[in-house]
Formats: C-alpha cells, structure tokens, sequence
C-alpha cells in the first residue's frame, strides 16, 4: 500500500542501526504508523531529520509493506511547538499516552484532531494542567473509553457538592460521606467533573481534583502499567518540597 502525501504528526524517533531512525506518526487517514526511515544522518538529510523530531506536524509519502512503512519523503508543514519546563513534559506525556494507547493502523480521525488541538493549546501556553485533562477526555472518548460525565454510576445526576471516584467502566460513582481523608484525596468534586463536561475551566482546586482519578482510569487501561513522564513529573514535584 502506497501512502501518498499524508499528513501526520511525529511522536516519538529513535535511531536504527547507523543510519537511519524508527519513527512513530499518527497519521490522519490511516491512524498510528511505524515509519523507517533510511540514511537520514548525512548532511543532505538534515532538513529531513528535523522534519522527524516529535511533536512535528509533517507531510509523508511512504510504502506499507508489513508492520513498518518505509518512508520514501517527508516534510515539515509547521515550525513545532517550542516547548520548554513543564510544558516540554507535557508534550513527552501527550506522545507516550499516544504511544501506549493508540492502536496501530485503526484510523481515528477524531483523535488526529484531538492531538492537532492539544500541541496548539501547548505551543500557546495555556494552562497546562487544565489542556491535559481536555486531553485525556478527549482520549479516552475517541478511543472508546470514555463515560458520561454528567450522571453517575447510579444514573443520578451528578451532585456539584459530592465527591466521585471515576470507575473506567461505569464512570463517576459517588463517595459516601464517611469516608476518610486518604481515599478523598483520589476522588474528584462533582463540579469538576460538570465543568469538564462542559469544557469549562474550573477552578484551581476543583481542577486539581481531576488528576489523580483520571490517571487511574488511564492506568486501568494502560494494562497497570505506568508511564515514564509520570515518573518524571514526580520526581520533579519531591524536588521542589
């Protein structure tokens, strides 16, 4: 199969043997791809090489024959995001979630869109905590993941006042009062949850109430496997106390 003048986003490069790299594209038509790419280390492959760096929007001409198309042409239709600090962990986290998640060769159009959408909201600077949790909906909905955010596990509408574990299969299920500080912590408040429903930014509390249940749904489905960026975010929070 012959793919011709696709666009695609690059998420992640290694080298193969000398002279050339393995590269990761989501790709618009055609969905997740491994891509070799051969003798690109010359100096006459430069602009080719920088065209393959992760987080590059690029267009690709390539050959599918088996698991890896060889690539036969790519170029740059943007400048990538110029990420630094947290936000450069950010755009490693997006790549690795893609990476883990993202299954080869099932074309996902929203999902292309959802990636096109978060690299732009991070090349913008926005509030970053705020633009992976948009993401991470996004995700988990256009990969088939996803729940209403609106009603409980018990169909009941969702209480703004109460506090929700996120179960990956049923969704928010609602905290008895009783329960301890220790399991409070990994629940989310109900009006984050309406407001992520209605992709509006709560606020800095209720936002920050996101985090914990939603990377444990990620976890459920990443197979209780963890990622190497949120080792990387933890190990920069203990350096900051």
């Amino acid at each position: 199969m012959r793919i011709e003048d696709e666009p695609a986003f690059v998420l992640h490069a290694r080298a193969w043997r000398e002279t050339s790299l393995l590269v990761e594209v989501l790709t618009e038509q055609y969905g997740r791809i491994g891509v070799l790419a051969r003798g690109v280390s010359s100096p006459r492959s430069q602009a080719l090489r920088a065209a393959l760096q992760p987080l590059q929007w690029i267009r690709l001409t390539a050959v599918q024959r088996g698991e890896l198309a060889q690539l036969r042409g790519a170029e740059a239709l943007d400048a990538a995001p110029r990420l630094t600090g947290e936000a450069m962990l950010a755009g490693f986290y997006i790549n690795e979630l893609m990476m883990r998640l993202a299954p080869r060769q099932d074309p996902l159009p929203e999902l292309y869109d959802h990636y096109a959408q978060v690299r732009a909201r991070l090349r913008d600077g926005e509030p970053l905590a705020w633009t992976l949790r948009r993401f991470e909906r996004d995700l988990l909905e256009a990969l088939g993941f996803g729940f209403d955010l609106l009603h409980g596990s018990d169909e009941e509408p969702v209480d703004p006042a109460a506090r929700y574990e996120l179960d990956p299969q049923e969704g928010p299920r609602r905290l008895l009062s009783d329960r301890g500080v220790d399991q409070r912590r990994g629940t989310a408040t109900g009006s984050a949850l309406l407001a992520l429903a209605a992709d509006e930014m709560p606020g800095a509390e209720d936002l920050g109430s996101l985090r914990r249940p939603i990377r444990a749904v990620l976890m459920h489905h990443l197979g209780g496997r963890g990622l190497k960026s949120w080792e990387m975010l933890e190990d920069l929070a203990r350096r900051r106390t």
